[in-house]
């Protein structure tokens, strides 16, 4: 068991930021746009309903959405952003029973998305052993982020998410810091590095930082990414395939799911293994 982690977040913590899409009305499918590519089969403009979306905000594709063009949707993750503004913001009344309300809602939800990304975060920082000399701060981070989602429509599209982004970011690299640390022998840096196709399979990058580094279509397979900080990291078809990630951190689903992984790739607890590797 890798050493970095302690006791998990309180219960519901972490549930709270899974994406519910049964207690939401479809805001992904309406809110933003997406352009016709090889993620998306056809255009679509942010508030105009996805044709696949239907009446009860599921999808009618959902289990073929690669087979169909739409791989983008399979990569997207709210951070349970949806079911918030669905059910917290705007107390359980749907756009479509409420037009009025249609605009309000699909602002909020792109804002929404982004304090929940944040919310991951801090809430990964504190189950980091390592990192409890910055705890007490990453925790009041943590309760005024989660109060900032709660409240109105018009309070969260005001928020100046750069900024807050900007205040908690130095937690973040703190606690990734301190945890890279405890990692034995040289830490490689490639915070922020273009390593498009890079050739890096069977590299040793544990405890490495790969913060915001351009990892597409690179070759990570059978590389050591234990305790590795790939925050913001862009992994689209990436070859991780054997590739380890136990106890990778600010590793996201989405970012799992864009890559290419097998069997053989470990991961980190509370990650799921995507379907389509």
């Amino acid at each position: 068991m890798s050493p970095q982690h302690e006791t998990p977040a309180p219960a519901g913590s972490r549930e709270e930021l899974r994406a519910d899409c049964a207690d939401c009305f479809g805001l992904c499918c309406v809110a933003l746009p997406f352009a016709r590519s090889a993620d998306f089969a056809a255009d679509k403009a942010a508030g105009r309903a996805c044709g696949n979306l239907r009446t009860d905000f599921g999808c009618g594709i959902h289990e073929r959405l690669r087979d169909e063009g739409y791989s983008g949707c399979t990569v997207f993750d709210c951070f349970g952003a949806g079911q918030k503004v669905s059910q917290v913001t705007f107390g359980g009344t749907d756009w479509r029973r409420a037009p009025g309300s249609a605009r309000a809602m699909f602002e909020v939800f792109p804002v929404m998305r982004q304090l929940h990304e944040l919310l991951y975060y801090v809430t990964e920082a504190l189950g980091l052993a390592a990192a409890r000399p910055v705890h007490e701060e990453l925790r009041r981070a943590r309760t005024r982020i989660d109060g900032l989602t709660r409240g109105s429509a018009e309070s969260v599209t005001g928020l100046d998410v750069n900024a807050l982004r900007g205040e908690v970011n130095p937690l973040l690299l703190r606690a990734s810091e301190l945890t890279r640390a405890r990692v034995p022998g040289r830490r490689r840096n490639h915070r922020g590095a273009d390593l498009m196709g890079a050739r890096l399979s069977g590299a040793d990058l544990r405890g490495a930082s790969l913060r915001g580094a351009l990892l597409v279509a690179a070759d990570l397979g059978g590389a050591d990414l234990r305790e590795a900080d790939l925050i913001g990291a862009d992994l689209r078809d990436a070859d991780v395939r054997g590739a380890d990630l136990t106890g990778a951190l600010f590793l996201t689903q989405a970012q799992l799911n864009a890559a290419r992984g097998d069997a053989a790739t470990v991961l980190p607890a509370g990650l799921s293994r995507p379907a389509h590797w």
